[in-house]
């Protein structure tokens, strides 16, 4: 279900907001809701975020706990900085391919009073002044123009979240279509991969050998196909392979019901592209 998007500067009050987000939800609604964030990992922040392997890291096991957590019943937080514009977009991409709706809670505060809530913390929790300068550096504002960060809610240190809005945003909005880049296709057969590797290798090596004995012009025959395939040059392996690789990631796409048919498609598609 629902995936709600936390963002804004260090200590903006983002976990603050996530809590009451949960507590409103589940006394609202029968449904669980789980908050995945940097404190679920136990990460030392001052740590990940001085270095930028690290960082990326942490965000690639938020991601993985986030789309571990997403299902058709439960409600999940993502309580972290998400302050790359990129990153919002994947998980923006992960939320087409579970079919689920999404939202963006947008924390703003000034690099001032973040620093100054920051200075209240416990010392363990604190940021170091020269970190936390450096991310409100390269904090990416999020548009609500760019479908990965809407619909999106601005919430400023004296505002009351709007939670019919946040609940009508997750709960009554379609989920975005997924997109062939997003969407797993459905194979044809358990062994539908195995055959294309096994097909497309046997329709390489014909047509490799076959023009060792013919000429431009020749008609080549490819074993499992019904139609002679027509070359009008002779093709090296290198060419082939790559021929190779682009058709498999077309029928990985556009898979056949028909196994035997994926000889005569790539013959065409040889023929076509050469």
């Amino acid at each position: 279900m629902p995936l709600i998007v936390m963002c804004g500067f260090p200590c903006s009050g983002k976990t603050r907001r996530a809590v009451e987000l949960q507590e409103y939800f589940e006394q609202n609604t029968e449904r669980k809701v789980h908050i995945v964030g940097d404190g679920k990992l136990g990460i030392e922040k001052n740590v990940v975020y001085a270095d930028s392997q690290n960082e990326k890291n942490v965000r690639g096991s938020l991601r993985a706990e986030a789309e571990r957590r997403i299902n058709k019943e439960d409600i999940v937080i993502l309580d972290s900085l998400n302050y790359i514009k990129g990153y919002r977009y994947e998980l923006f991409c992960l939320i087409k391919h579970t079919q689920t709706p999404h939202c963006l809670v947008y924390c703003l505060t000034s690099a001032e009073v973040s620093s100054t809530w920051n200075t209240e913390r416990d010392v363990e929790e604190q940021y170091t002044q020269e970190i936390l300068d450096a991310l409100v550096l390269r904090f990416e504002t999020p548009d609500s123009r760019n479908r990965w960060d809407s619909p999106l809610f601005t919430i400023q240190k004296e505002d009351t979240l709007p939670f019919e809005a946040i609940s009508d945003a997750i709960f009554k909005r379609k989920a975005p279509p997924p997109n062939q880049s997003t969407q797993s296709q459905p194979l044809s057969s358990t062994n539908f991969l195995y055959e294309l590797d096994k097909v497309t290798q046997d329709v390489l090596m014909a047509i490799l050998n076959s023009q060792k004995t013919s000429v431009p012009g020749d008609l080549i025959a490819v074993p499992g196909a019904t139609e002679k395939i027509e070359l009008t040059r002779s093709l090296n392996m290198a060419e082939l392979r790559k021929l190779r690789r682009q058709f498999i990631s077309y029928t990985k796409m556009h898979p056949t019901e028909n196994i035997g048919h994926i000889a005569n498609i790539g013959c065409i598609e040889v023929a076509l592209l050469v």
